[in-house]
């Protein structure tokens, strides 16, 4: 089985808020769920590249192994 997120959008006085159960820290908001959907993607992409650079920042001097892990199947 391949592990998938799941995004989950709220609709909210103003339009809609979205956020990816399993990435914390990957929530949006926007007008039209359309736009929402949009934004959580972009979300997604914002959350992993901060996290690659705060683990990027705790590797100078340390002696480690990078390499890619590929799709996570369970």
């Amino acid at each position: 089985m391949q592990e998938s997120l799941t995004a989950v959008f709220r609709k909210s006085p103003y339009g809609y808020i979205g956020y990816v159960e399993e990435l914390p820290g990957a929530n949006t908001q926007g007008k039209t769920l359309e736009e929402t959907k949009k934004n959580l993607i972009e979300a997604v992409q914002l959350v992993l590249e901060a996290n690659r650079q705060l683990a990027e920042e705790e590797l100078p001097g340390t002696d480690y192994v990078k390499e890619p892990l590929g799709n996570i199947t369970a």
